[in-house]
C-alpha cells in the first residue's frame, strides 16, 4: 500500500495470505471492516477514480510517516500492553455505527 493502491480482493481470502497481507485467511467483509477502522484513524484512504470510490486502498501521508518510522526503528517498537489492547477494543466497539 505504500507504493500502490491495493484492491480489497487481494487482501481477503487465500490471496491475502499468499501475498503476505494477512497471516490467515479472512473474509472480504472482515477485511473491509478492519480497513475502515484504519481509515477512521487516518492511516488509510480509499482510492477514487473517474467513476467514484473504488475497492482499493492506499496509505495516507500519516500512514506513510508511520511506516517509514517503523522501517527505521522496528526493533524499538513494543507490543501493546493488555490495557492498551483493552482500550483499543473498547474504543472500536463504542465507535461502531448502529
Amino acid at each position: 500500500m505504500k507504493d500502490n493502491s491495493v484492491p480489497l480482493p487481494n487482501i481477503a481470502g487465500e490471496t491475502g495470505v499468499q501475498q503476505r497481507y494477512t497471516q490467515k485467511s479472512i473474509s472480504e467483509q472482515r477485511v473491509e471492516k478492519e480497513l475502515l477502522w484504519l481509515i477512521s484513524v487516518g492511516i488509510l484512504r480509499r482510492e477514487v477514480d473517474g467513476q467514484g470510490i473504488t475497492d482499493s486502498f492506499r496509505l495516507t501521508p500519516l500512514g506513510r510517516q508511520l511506516t517509514a518510522q517503523w522501517e527505521i526503528t522496528r526493533q524499538i517498537w513494543q507490543e501493546p500492553s493488555w490495557w492498551e489492547r483493552l482500550l483499543n477494543t473498547l474504543t472500536r466497539w463504542f465507535s461502531l455505527p448502529f
